[in-house]
């Protein structure tokens, strides 16, 4: 792979040999060479980690190979900050942010490292590229704010999410199609029951398309919370909102707007509730 601006460069070596072509005269490209020089290490250091974790002999060494593995991931991320922060103006930063984004879901530290690039280098290929990754995966995102939404409840009146505000509300999208959802029900009452009195209530999307089998299941597992609908399938509105691709999916959403938890189920839910909410 090469990287050439438009500059004036010379290139030496054979045609029928491209990997070892020496390019002089181009930034760009001597910035990709300092790339590789410092993270390809790290990334075979990463692949090789992945590939004994997953090896007979690493079977009983997994928490060492975890804490190892998560040591070179954060020496990475310490590495891409100074190179961000000493190459604003080179179009390889944006890609080099591409290329480590795969060991984070942080999208809001990846927007921080993002805006940190000169606005020229933002126009470029994949300066374009990254902020359309982060703009899709700011959706429904940890830290983000919730996006607004109403639809119709079992009776046909409107419900909107916003006016759950001032309370902690899980969204969770399910439908009454879908077993792993109707398996992970009894987990989602069970939290409702003991955090209901405790400023906290749930709000269900269901991805259903046709009324009868939508209302059943909301009798059959007792899910005595507020379910909207407009029965369109992968094609709920909400749905279609959050890009939600798999169910079952929830969002947990702090009393400002703000989402605070994501795919949170059984243990998890619990104790992400008792954090914010206490359990005495």
């Amino acid at each position: 792979m090469l990287f050439i601006g438009n500059d004036k460069v010379k290139i030496e070596g054979a045609a029928g040999d491209i990997k070892n072509l020496k390019i002089t005269g181009s930034p760009s490209n001597q910035d990709f060479i300092e790339f590789q020089k410092i993270f390809n290490p790290y990334f075979a250091k990463l692949n090789s980690l992945g590939q004994l974790a997953n090896s007979p002999a690493g079977a009983a060494k997994r928490d060492s190979i975890s804490k190892a593995y998560a040591a070179v991931v954060a020496t990475i991320q310490m590495e891409l900050e100074q190179f961000i922060q000493f190459k604003k103006s080179s179009y390889v930063s944006p890609f080099v942010l591409v290329v480590v984004s795969q060991l984070s879901d942080d999208v809001l530290l990846l927007e921080k490292r993002y805006k940190m690039l000169d606005p020229e280098v933002q126009k470029g290929f994949y300066g374009k590229y990254l902020k359309e990754q982060i703009d899709n995966g700011k959706i429904g995102a940890i830290g983000t704010d919730a996006i607004d939404f109403t639809q119709m409840d079992t009776t046909g009146n409107p419900v909107t999410l916003s006016s759950f505000k001032g309370k902690y509300v899980l969204v969770d999208f399910w439908a009454s199609w879908c077993k792993p959802c109707r398996m992970e029900n009894p987990n989602v009452v069970a939290a409702y029951d003991k955090f209901k009195n405790k400023n906290f209530t749930i709000l269900g999307v269901s991805l259903d398309r046709a009324r009868e089998p939508w209302t059943r299941a909301i009798r059959d597992d007792n899910l005595s919370w507020s379910q909207v609908s407009d029965l369109k399938f992968w094609n709920n509105e909400v749905a279609l909102k959050y890009k939600i691709q798999q169910i079952p999916q929830n969002l947990l959403i702090d009393p400002n707007g703000k989402i605070v938890g994501r795919n949170l189920r059984g243990a998890d839910l619990e104790a992400k509730l008792c954090e914010l909410l206490g359990c005495n």
